[in-house]
């Protein structure tokens, strides 16, 4: 008889013990200029990341220059007093690196990386930008053309375009974030040379602007080297601008901006709430992904999963301009498209959920996923450089302790079923939010009111 060969497996790997992890803490410092910086070392991060924060917030936009800021920001990577446009991209493709820039409620950010070898060379060009920028005339004639084209396909995106007009229903209209970020086709058409520089001469200065570097620094005399480079960046001395206190209307009712034929609907729903100062904002974030962070969320799991109306629907908290003192403020939003047919009955499930969670509340097990989401993955999640340089970025734009990010979640970890519920019942009551639905009006105008979740309003798309 045939003897049977055996096979010598190899043992099976077994998990190793796990380490202690926290969110890395930064050194803080500040240059002669008065430039703040935050740095951290990480090492094995050969990709250095650098953020810039310049206290330009939207808000200091000059009236009827909305998009200003933003076409400074891109402004800043097209030529200095050294290189021209075509010349400066090119110097930042032989140190391998990007420079990326944008403009937001809080102001103006500048992201860099760069592999650590050519940090210096990077470094200098990042200086060079905020320190004398070209702002030639024919650049910035390019970048409001391409700015103005980008204008209506943004408005073509059911997404974006139910994004301007909650932000229109809740803000009043005195308020810039009432308006579009990056301005509209009005505002950007008068924008000019002359314009950018009066708002860059202004708002851009060192002793208010502040430098986030994050990689492996091994070797690396920082001081020097930022000395060296953003050190050179001059500007008269001044104070942060104050945080105006933000004022929303959230009075529940529904706003149809009508897409005739339209297959499907997009849903936006939202009020305004307290910033990351708030007290109660772990367990919102908790609370908040167990409505609708994720593939298992409740929201998920009648609108998608049970009922088919839908690929997805999130729920979350956005923040639009933190204070202190209380006075910031955060999105607390719904967002999905469902198909148009069933805008009512998946409007309806949807209002049932809230309804259910004021109710019943969450569940322990429920909670335990968010936390175990929320906090397990951390580590992966501040892998790069460029994550971990982001985060302590918000939380200087934020004006975050410098141990936010870390203390947070040791207080979502802590955080309790009753609580988290709490905080996402209050997140979103049922007769205080605002439903933006970009759709076709003449199918989900009749369902949609029938619901009685506010009153309706039609509105013709631009």
């Amino acid at each position: 008889m045939t003897e049977l060969a055996t096979m010598d497996f190899h043992p099976q790997p077994q998990p190793g013990t796990a380490r202690p992890w926290a969110f890395p803490a930064p050194d803080r410092g500040a240059l002669d200029n008065g430039l703040t910086v935050l740095r951290c070392h990480r090492p094995g991060q050969q990709v250095v990341a650098v953020e810039v924060l310049v206290d330009a917030p939207l808000d200091a936009e000059p009236a009827g220059l909305d998009g200003v800021a933003t076409i400074m920001a891109r402004a800043f990577s097209e030529g200095t007093d050294k290189h021209s446009a075509e010349e400066f991209a090119a110097e930042l493709e032989r140190c391998g690196a990007t420079l990326d820039s944008h403009a937001d409620h809080p102001g103006v950010r500048l992201s860099l990386e760069v592999p650590v070898s050519r940090l210096p060379k990077a470094l200098g060009l990042l200086a060079d930008a905020l320190r004398a920028p070209a702002f030639d005339e024919s650049e910035i004639e390019r970048l409001v053309r391409n700015r103005l084209d980008e204008i209506p396909h943004e408005m073509a995106n059911p997404a974006r375009r139910a994004a301007k007009e909650l932000s229109k229903e809740l803000f009043p209209a005195t308020s810039r974030m009432s308006r579009p970020r990056q301005g509209t086709e009005e505002t950007v058409e008068a924008i000019d040379a002359a314009a950018v520089r009066r708002f860059y001469e202004r708002h851009v200065r060192p002793s208010t602007a502040t430098a986030v570097v994050v990689g492996d620094l091994t070797g690396v005399d920082l001081d020097a080297l930022l000395g060296d480079t953003l050190g050179a960046w001059t500007g008269e001395p001044a104070k942060p601008r104050p945080v105006p206190p933000v004022t929303a209307d959230d009075t529940g009712r529904v706003i149809i901006v009508d897409r005739p034929g339209a297959v499907q609907t997009q849903l936006l729903i939202g009020r305004v709430g307290g910033d990351r100062h708030d007290r109660v904002w772990p367990a919102q974030v908790l609370g908040t992904y167990c409505l609708g962070g994720t593939l298992t969320s409740r929201l998920d799991r009648v609108l998608r999963e049970e009922k088919g109306y839908t690929y997805g629907v999130r729920a979350f908290g956005q923040v639009l301009r933190s204070a202190p003192d209380g006075t910031g403020a955060a999105m607390l939003a719904i967002s999905g498209s469902v198909d148009t047919p069933n805008t009512g009955p998946a409007l309806d499930d949807l209002w049932k959920v809230l309804r259910t969670l004021a109710a019943e509340g969450l569940t322990d097990a429920e909670r335990d996923v968010a936390v175990q989401n929320l906090v397990g993955v951390a580590p992966l999640k501040f892998e790069t450089a460029a994550a971990v340089a982001s985060t302590l970025a918000d939380q200087v734009e934020q004006h975050l302790p410098d141990d936010f990010q870390s203390t947070l979640y040791q207080r979502l970890a802590g955080t309790g079923t009753v609580e988290a519920t709490a905080a996402v019942v209050n997140a979103f009551p049922v007769d205080r939010l605002v439903t933006v639905l970009v759709g076709d009006a003449a199918q989900i105008e009749e369902p949609v009111k029938a619901l009685g979740i506010g009153e309706v309003h039609v509105v013709r798309a631009e």
